[in-house]
């Protein structure tokens, strides 16, 4: 079978990996152009160019791809039997949704209908699910919106966005590679998403990572695991930023002001949040590493009755 693989993160590498360590034909991979990042503005290749590099495979970065008329007839031209996509980037338009024989497949990492969207992991974590998964849907022109073929679970647990995402991605490209026989001998699943029952999963900004002491500590805590390892969990402690990478929510009252640093010791730093206590165990302030709060306070010192914002 020859396959055309879509993706541009790194959670998309273990798939491609599987593809080609199986023995699918992967005449093309086809990812997001090359960016310049942090400040020496060095251009980077996304993390499934390089991957593909490593293997030999041929790498299209298409700046767009709907009305890209040269770029779709060179898909053509491949004669794909199917196109795998893992967060691509970029919605894929009919005049390529309808090129292979056995459709377009994506590997999404929610259990959709639930988490449609740019951000699934981080907002499953956030929002309090118990658990979440990769679902493999035939893509349409929508948004997650396709007929769903096959799907995996895992509980969320304690786990942080950076632990799940890892998780989900060798899911993802084991669910794949035990499903793509089936869809090649026509006995595939097609099991219609119930839209009443979608949830949308919008791309994380760093914005999202204030802290907002009214809320339930277990509400923060959540926050804190959602957004490790980016954006991060943050809050503003005597005018510097500092972020917060663990915490846990105690089942102590407070009826100090939300915010208010009650005590701080090497299990943490007690915090005042919706009438209860948030205890800050791992911080990191500007120009530092992350570190236990412990490990912080060996050299620094933390002020009791500081009102974080």
């Amino acid at each position: 079978m020859k396959v055309i693989y879509m993706g541009t993160p790194e959670f998309a590498v273990p798939a491609l990996e599987q593809l080609y360590n199986n023995g699918y034909e992967i005449p093309i991979v086809v990812t997001q152009p090359d960016k310049a990042r942090d400040r020496g503005k060095k251009i980077q290749f996304p993390a499934v160019k390089q991957k593909a590099l490593e293997l030999g495979i041929r790498v299209l970065q298409p700046e767009k791809v709907k009305g890209d008329t040269a770029f779709i007839s060179q898909i053509k031209e491949f004669e794909p039997d199917l196109i795998v996509v893992a967060a691509y980037g970029k919605i894929l338009p009919k005049s390529i949704l309808d090129i292979p024989k056995y459709g377009c497949v994506n590997i999404h990492a929610s259990l959709l209908p639930k988490y449609r969207g740019a951000a699934p992991i981080h907002w499953s974590i956030i929002e309090g699910e118990e658990e979440t998964g990769v679902t493999l849907m035939y893509m349409e022109e929508g948004l997650d919106t396709g007929d769903m073929i096959a799907s995996s679970k895992t509980k969320i647990d304690k786990k942080t966005t950076s632990v799940l995402h890892d998780e989900l991605a060798e899911m993802g490209a084991r669910l794949l590679i035990d499903t793509i026989p089936s869809i090649e001998n026509g006995t595939a699943k097609r099991i219609k998403q119930d839209d009443s029952k979608s949830t949308y999963a919008p791309m994380i900004f760093k914005k999202d990572g204030i802290i907002d002491y009214s809320k339930n500590p277990i509400e923060i805590e959540r926050l804190v695991r959602g957004l490790n390892s980016w954006p991060g969990a943050y809050t503003i402690y005597n005018d510097k930023t500092m972020k917060i990478w663990e915490a846990e929510a105690k089942e102590k009252e407070s009826s100090e002001k939300d915010g208010t640093i009650l005590n701080v010791s090497d299990k943490g730093i007690e915090v005042a949040a919706g009438g209860k206590i948030l205890l800050i165990k791992k911080i990191q302030m500007p120009g530092k590493k992350s570190m236990p709060v412990a490990d912080y306070l060996k050299g620094n010192k933390i002020d009791i009755k500081t009102i974080l914002g």
